[in-house]
């Protein structure tokens, strides 16, 4: 009974997991736009690196939302 409490308590906040995914990649996208907004020489250094984290965090969390909903849909 109590591991039944248990995996409930962690299904219920197992939402979280997307939600951090979601708002990392928001944050590089935007530490991305400002480089691109300073230009120069931070522009040339960082640009590509920046936006190349975002598209693997952005797969990452895609992959994260998808495990969630395959979760979700089976009662895991």
């Amino acid at each position: 009974m109590s591991s039944l409490v248990i995996n409930a308590v962690s299904m219920e906040n197992l939402y979280i997991v997307p939600v951090i995914s979601c708002l990392v990649v928001l944050v590089i996208l935007m530490i991305g736009i400002t480089v691109f907004a300073k230009g120069g020489a931070v522009n040339r250094k960082y640009s590509n690196k920046l936006m190349r984290y975002r598209v693997i965090a952005q797969a990452i969390a895609v992959l994260i939302i998808l495990g969630y909903v395959l979760i979700q849909q089976r009662g895991i």
